[in-house]
């Protein structure tokens, strides 16, 4: 039998020619076909189709025009897409195209003209590809940067800018043109160590702070910038390093604040902390030395009295009178210690009356005269019209001697003391800066031009026994009694100095308020006259046997009790009882309690409060007649003289 015929094969230009049609029909992510030279389509692959919607069948023949929207057509792009393809030999763009159904896609288009080998066109290669997704894709992240460069260029708190590597400003923010007052135009460019102080630039900060950068991957500081206007503000600051992919150093991301009101607040804060410390400080000390001079002055009074008794019972002569002065003397100046330690503590006794700030230190020139010497000169400047104030001229006078004495002692080598008086009203926003109630004060002033203070010293100046004089030059307790003293009148002493500057010392005291009256003139006390039968009472033995034996050596019948109940008890079993002398700090029951107790069963009964208390509960020391501790029996005897003819 014959075999089948052999296949004749086909010429290889037919096989290249159905092989590459092939190649053009599977490609799916292309739309790849022909038009004629008038723009018909003339051929159609799967690409096309699943791009435009279109089968062969229904586009071949139609022209490519219908792709596009009615504006590029109103236009003439697709004819002059065909006139750039065959004039250039190729036209690529993206643009919207248009689907079967009428919806759009994002399309990258090329057009390649097809000549045959005489060079006659034949028509069109056009070459479409669906980026839709990729545009939507570059579309979001376009976006995403306009908003985010949207939220940097409106954020106004924050100076954020850019930098180049070596410092210079890229970019510009709301922020910082309110911060740091440059205009965009006027900054960028320019290196950012413009925005630093001087100290700061000659010190290489700016640089430091983009090494710093660069090999941390961070800098962040509180310091001092400058405005355009030279004003210096508080800066909050944070570098960070710019990186490529590459990790090749693309510049710095800088954030700048300005927290000059944080940080006002903050050292206002912290000053506020500091003085409530200190009063608090002032406070626990003057608790604590009230109540160590209250003990002395017990003491004191113990060691007075029995030796003003010894002293009377010894013969004129003897050779032991000279030790007992001796020892009055050191006890006296005992004394007047306590009264220091209590006037810091604002608890001594005070006998307030009007006074005239200018003639009570014109009354003192002779004495500042002898205390200065003459290689100080003394310059008063105390106007006599300043309103009166009501205060312990006694007390005052010793203030103000302590005030001149000190700034003596700061000049060794001489030179100007300056004691001034002036009337100031301080207002609502003073007050609280100087410490006092809002009203009218008059501030005396004692300045020298001596070494001056540092702030340590300063800090530490009023407190009790803190002094800087060598040994036995100073008990350190002038200042705080000049302290305790203007606080109990209601004002307050001021220290200011600086080192090699001087120091001025100013004591405010409240003008006296119009309803104010001199005090009347005290009547002369006259001898008690007859013996009396007193009831003495005090915790402290030491005490109690010293007052009744200053009492009996004075002539009077004397009852004691060692605590307020006692005493009760023995006032109701005394036949007579002319007058009651009563300690004030009792544990059980306290002096003014003791008062109250007799008032309600023998309200005439005349009572003495023996205490080295000025501060009595609920204003009773201005109602109880008064002896302040340490006495003399001198000062006993008058108590009693005035209290028996109704004298406080």
């Amino acid at each position: 039998m014959p075999g089948p015929p052999e296949a004749t094969p086909l010429p290889r230009e037919q096989i290249d020619e159905s092989a590459f049609r092939l190649l053009v029909e599977g490609v799916r992510d292309y739309a790849i076909y022909m038009l004629d030279p008038a723009g018909h389509v003339a051929s159609w692959n799967s690409g096309a189709e699943r791009f435009k919607g279109y089968t062969a069948a229904e586009i071949i023949g139609s022209h490519f025009s219908r792709f596009y929207g009615e504006e590029d057509r109103a236009s003439g792009l697709p004819a002059r897409a065909l006139d750039i393809a065959l004039r250039e030999g190729k036209f690529e763009a993206e643009g919207w195209r248009i689907r079967k159904d009428g919806s759009r896609f994002w399309a990258h288009v090329v057009i390649d003209p097809i000549h045959d080998a005489s060079g006659v066109l034949r028509g069109f290669a056009k070459i479409t590809r669906d980026l839709t997704e990729r545009r939507a894709t570059e579309e979001a992240l376009r976006r995403s940067q306009e908003e985010f460069r949207l939220l940097v260029e409106s954020v106004t708190d924050y100076g954020i800018y850019k930098l180049d590597p070596e410092g210079r400003v890229a970019t510009w923010n709301a922020g910082a043109r309110r911060i740091k007052g440059y205009e965009p135009e006027e900054i960028l460019g320019r290196h950012f160590s413009a925005f630093y102080t001087e100290e700061d630039r000659a010190a290489g900060e700016p640089q430091r702070a983009l090494d710093t950068a660069a090999r941390e991957g961070r800098f962040e500081k509180e310091a001092w910038r400058v405005r355009k206007d030279g004003t210096r503000f508080w800066a909050s600051i944070v570098i960070d390093p710019v990186r490529g992919a590459d990790g090749s150093l693309q510049g710095f991301a800088k954030v700048t604040r300005d927290i000059t009101e944080r940080r006002d607040a903050q050292l206002e804060l912290e000053r506020a902390r500091e003085a409530l410390f200190q009063s608090q400080k002032m406070e626990a000390i003057g608790q604590l030395t009230g109540g160590v001079a209250h003990d002395f002055n017990n003491l004191l009074t113990a060691v007075i009295g029995s030796l003003e008794l010894v002293r009377k019972r010894l013969p004129a002569g003897d050779r032991n009178l000279a030790l007992i002065d001796n020892a009055m003397q050191a006890a006296r100046r005992g004394g007047a210690l306590t009264q220091r330690m209590l006037a810091f503590a604002r608890r001594q006794e005070l006998d307030p009356e009007l006074a005239s700030v200018a003639a009570l230190v014109d009354g003192m020139k002779s004495l500042f005269d002898h205390t200065l010497g003459p290689a100080i000169v003394l310059d008063i400047d105390c106007p006599a019209t300043l309103s009166p104030v009501r205060v312990d001229t006694n007390q005052v006078e010793m203030a103000l001697l302590n005030l001149v004495v000190n700034a003596r002692d700061a000049m060794p080598r001489g030179g100007v003391v300056a004691v001034s008086a002036r009337e100031v009203a301080v207002t609502a926003a003073m007050a609280a800066s100087l410490s006092l109630k809002e009203g009218r004060y008059v501030r005396l002033q004692v300045r020298d031009q001596g070494h001056g203070m540092d702030a340590a010293t300063l800090g530490r100046a009023t407190e009790p026994f803190f002094t800087t004089k060598g040994v036995g030059k100073g008990t350190g307790l002038g200042l705080s009694m000049v302290h305790g003293l203007a606080g109990q009148l209601g004002g307050r002493l001021q220290l200011e100095s600086r080192e090699g500057q001087g120091t001025t010392a100013s004591l405010w005291i409240p003008v006296a308020g119009g309803d104010a009256q001199a005090p009347q003139a005290p009547v002369p006390a006259t001898s008690t006259p007859r013996p009396l039968s007193i009831l003495a009472v005090d915790d402290d033995a030491l005490i109690l046997v010293n007052t009744a034996a200053m009492l009996e050596d004075l002539g009077h019948e004397v009852t004691i009790a060692y605590s307020g109940r006692e005493a009760l008890a023995a006032l109701a079993k005394m036949a007579r009882v002319d007058l009651v002398i009563t300690d004030q700090a009792m544990p059980g029951m306290t002096g003014t309690q003791l008062v109250e107790a007799i008032r309600r069963t023998h309200p005439a009964l005349p009572v003495l409060l023996a205490t080295g208390y000025a501060e009595l509960p609920n204003g009773e020391s201005t109602k109880v007649p008064r002896l302040n501790k340490p006495f003399l029996q001198a000062h006993l005897a008058q108590a009693i003289a005035d209290v028996m003819q109704g004298r406080r």
